[in-house]
């Protein structure tokens, strides 16, 4: 199985949209907050003792994944401006280089005489990141100065770890080099760029230097507690879990390593079905921004960091080359439309770093007056910069590289995971999707060039319940398999029409998640909507849905989304403090808005999971 690369793809409609908003607003507001906040002028490597703004050990991949998401927007619209800033930035990287290959702006300026001595100081981390910057910015200008110094970065690292064995740990605190890595091999076709990957996945939690990082975290924080072909359970820090995840998964299918695809899909399993909330966010405890423990999965206190979300869908997509199961697409399309959607504000100008799936401002009010002052509820509106601000470029690379997820290939089928209106172009083959999805569920898909003979694999999304399909202009009945239809190309064109059918379904929770036991989360589509109290005149906790929503479905320009209007129900005329349970609701019509969109309209009460009526 074979992916077939956004630069291939050309997005139009709803994801035009997006990709424009974080062309115009969003990569330059990231640069300005790094400008003026240090990182970027660190590459040039002057700090000194008593200067302001002294660097971080994670500024190199802050700038780094704002470099590859400016090099996707390359590739996708041109642009000098922005080609020039980069330029400038590795010549920085250039001109301050060891002679040995080794870069890292923090332990070359704050920290020389600690090289590889702290595993948990980010250096291979950010090694990772440079080097899928260097990879796309070779893509997006063919110039190969970055890509040179990453390789000889690497080269150095290869030595250091794998020849000589003589760091002060073996394998990267946080995982993202091994990915990279893999990427390196792929873009170059050397060799060693594989080993060294293998190397580090294959040593994980089998070798006796590495260390807890600390009395508070033990060796699940960074999935270091056990050899990775034993592995079943997501355990330890989100982020760093799945992009070693991710790297199992290129192996398991570079080395057909039947060992390390099983543990593959447990993980995959473990996470969707006992560790995801509906959002398809991930990393629900604020203690290491890690996985706990099955079905703990809190509303108010969700973690949900937006790099792990961005972090489940790049597994989703690789899991898609072992294994012909829409169950992949279906976990990528809930956390990017729901999840990751959320992370940027509508304007493409601020962030949330993590996710929550309700805010009650009087609960927080209370809890930190009378209760608990410390207790870390998840922000209630976006921030321009973090001082951990890895989610923003993160975004914003994920943003521009989106067609990625569309399309993958074999020897006789080419599968469509997602829809988007796009155009197409590979193998002499043209497919052209028209359509106002994820909005609504008609798509029309003109395939056309070197097809004959070929299967078109459909992908019925799990949240679809009814669809239709026509090839050119008959319908037909297909069987799914594991959520795909399959249609023949019998000619040297086709045309398909699929209508998936949008209706509002009422999700309930596995009783094991306590909090939402009696409740339901409304979704149309890929999306998953909430309630925020601007649009009531009741308080969240008084309103219950009814069990019918006999929705009415408008789209909204300053969403540039659907909203829903559905019944429900209000309790009112209530006196006293208690009283015996009476039925006296009132019937109400409710908006609810898509989740992504939650916050942009000021502080509020949100909630997902709403209380349904008896």
């Amino acid at each position: 199985m074979e992916q077939i690369s956004f630069e291939n793809i050309d997005l139009g409609g709803f994801w035009e949209t997006k990709q424009n908003t974080n062309r115009d607003v969003t990569l330059p507001v990231i640069y300005k907050q790094f400008y003026e906040s240090g990182r970027i002028t660190a590459f040039a490597c002057d700090w000194k003792p008593g200067d302001e703004k002294k660097p971080h050990w994670f500024w190199d991949s802050d700038v780094a994944k704002w470099i590859e998401g400016v090099a996707y927007s390359l590739i996708n619209a041109p642009d000098e401006s922005l080609e020039e800033i980069v330029d400038i930035i590795v010549d920085w990287i250039h001109d301050n280089q060891f002679l040995d290959g080794y870069f890292n702006i923090y332990h070359t300026v704050c920290d020389p005489t600690k090289r590889f001595t702290n595993r948990d100081a980010h250096e291979l981390y950010c090694a990772g990141h440079l080097i899928e910057a260097a990879i796309a910015y070779h893509k997006a200008t063919g110039k190969s100065k970055f890509l040179r110094c990453m390789e000889k970065y690497v080269l150095h690292i290869k030595d250091v770890f794998m020849d000589k064995y003589d760091a002060e740990f073996a394998t990267p605190g946080h995982e993202e080099i091994e990915l990279a890595l893999i990427k390196l091999w792929e873009h170059t076709e050397k060799l060693e760029y594989l080993k060294l990957a293998r190397y580090f996945v294959n040593l994980r939690g089998a070798n006796e230097k590495d260390l807890p990082l600390s009395v508070k975290f033990d060796l699940t924080y960074n999935q270091s507690h056990e050899p990775v072909r034993e592995m079943r359970e997501a355990v330890g820090h989100a982020v760093r879990a799945e992009y070693l995840y991710c790297a199992m998964a290129d192996l398991a299918r570079i080395d057909n390593d039947e060992e390390l695809k099983k543990s593959c899909f447990a993980l995959f399993d473990d996470i969707v079905n006992k560790k995801m909330y509906i959002t398809g966010g991930v990393g629900s405890g604020i203690i290491g921004e890690c996985f706990t423990q099955e079905y703990d999965l809190p509303n108010q206190l969700a973690y949900s960091e937006s790099c792990a979300g961005i972090g489940l869908a790049l597994l989703a997509k690789r899991m898609n080359l072992l294994d012909v199961n829409s169950i992949y697409d279906d976990v990528a399309e809930r956390v990017i439309y729901n999840n990751i959607f959320a992370s940027c504000s509508l304007n493409g100008r601020e962030f949330f770093y993590t996710n929550p799936l309700e805010i009650n401002l009087k609960e927080r009010r209370l809890t930190h007056k009378y209760r608990m002052e410390n207790q870390n509820y998840p922000a209630t509106e976006r921030q321009a910069l973090f001082d951990c601000s890895c989610c923003p470029p993160n975004f914003a690379r994920f943003i521009e590289s989106f067609g990625d997820f569309l399309y993958t290939k074999d020897d006789d089928t080419i599968y469509i995971h997602h829809y988007a209106k796009s155009s197409a172009a590979f193998d002499g083959i043209k497919i052209k999707q028209t359509t106002d999805y994820p909005l609504k569920g008609k798509i029309k898909i003109a395939v056309s060039g070197k097809c004959e003979g070929k299967k078109i694999a459909l992908r019925i999304p799990g949240w679809c319940q009814k669809y239709t399909i026509k090839v050119d202009n008959t319908a037909i009945k297909p069987k799914a398999v594991n959520g795909f239809v399959y249609v023949k190309c019998e000619n040297k064109k086709l045309t398909i029409e699929l209508d998936l059918q949008m209706k509002a379904v009422l999700n309930e929770a596995n009783p094991l998640i306590d909090q939402n036991f009696g409740r339901v989360a409304v979704s149309y589509g890929p999306f998953i909507y909430c309630l925020e109290d601007i649009d009531t005149d009741h308080r969240i906790s008084e309103i219950a849905l009814s069990k019918t929503p006999n929705e009415t479905v408008k789209y909204v320009e300053f969403f540039k989304a659907n909203i829903l209007e559905v019944d429900a129900f209000v309790q009112e005329n209530f006196t006293g403090l208690y009283r015996p349970l009476k039925n006296d609701k009132k019937p109400i019509r409710l908006m609810l808005v898509p989740y992504f969109a939650f916050a942009n309209r000021g502080e509020a009460d949100m909630a997902v999971w709403l209380k349904l009526s008896k």
